[in-house]
């Protein structure tokens, strides 16, 4: 189960990756080189929702979900421990006056 979430996990990342660069910017058109937005709102244009802007929001989703379920493994598999579990606890003397 662990090696399959690890494999889903890089395969989900590489996508991600690929999908993200894949997209157009928001002002990457000829008018947005010139500081033309072509709308009055306070963010520039929104369009509708393409195929790559849902695919980056899947993408983004199956990612964090799978870093979640890889953090649980993980602790369930090497048990559960402090940083400080090895060092000494020391105690300080107060000062003497």
């Amino acid at each position: 189960m662990f090696y399959l979430l690890v494999v889903l996990h890089v395969i989900v990342c590489v996508f991600l990756v690929i999908v993200v660069l894949l997209q157009q910017g928001k002002s990457a058109d000829l008018a947005g080189a010139f500081g033309g937005q072509g709308s009055q709102t306070a963010f520039g244009p929104r369009g509708a929702a393409n195929l790559l802007t849902r695919l980056t929001t899947w993408c983004a989703i199956i990612f964090m979900l799978t870093s979640i379920g890889l953090t649980i493994l993980m602790q369930k598999r090497t048990g559960g421990h402090s940083v400080l579990e090895g060092t000494k606890a020391t105690q300080s003397v107060p000062a003497k006056k």
